[in-house]
């Protein structure tokens, strides 16, 4: 699942602080909403991206219609789309977003080529790995799902 320290992820977990999440979805059964949602509720600011809902509200946030309604302090892009889109939206995000800091995409979603777009321009980039989940492994939140994360341990 790719070669990504816990240092390096949970930095890019901690320095993150606006978060526009790319094909998220209205329908709270839908794992872009309960990603979108979790962030939020963990303090990010979540920009919801998605064209066919624009203009209604998630997350306290307006939808916007592409990453250049995005606000410029957008810092973290967590793309839901399939792999082939992933270029197009890299290349958008790198154009409309002053202060990208990092390029996420989740599981299952892969581009080598726009990952070498975002380095080039000094982002950091996550491939096939859900925020959400690397931040429950990763501050000790999945314990109460029966995970053994490592952060908490009963052994002396």
């Amino acid at each position: 699942m790719g070669g990504y320290s816990d240092a390096f992820l949970r930095g890019l977990l901690t320095r993150a602080k606006v978060v526009a999440i790319v094909g998220v979805s209205p329908d709270p059964i839908r794992p872009s909403h309960y990603v979108g949602r979790y962030l939020w509720r963990k303090g990010y600011r979540v920009i919801p991206v998605n064209p066919r809902e624009a203009g209604t509200r998630l997350f306290g946030e307006t939808v916007r219609a592409g990453l250049e309604d995005c606000p410029p302090e957008t810092d973290m892009v967590d793309i839901f789309r399939r792999s082939e889109a992933v270029p197009g939206i890299v290349t958008a995000a790198l154009a409309a977003l002053p202060q990208l800091r990092t390029v996420w995409m989740q599981i299952g979603v892969e581009s080598p080529e726009a990952a070498a777009m975002a380095e080039a321009r000094g982002c950091d980039v996550v491939m096939n790995r859900c925020p959400k989940i690397e931040f429950q492994r990763l501050f000790g939140e999945l314990r109460m799902g029966g995970f053994a994360t490592g952060v908490i341990s009963s052994k002396l």
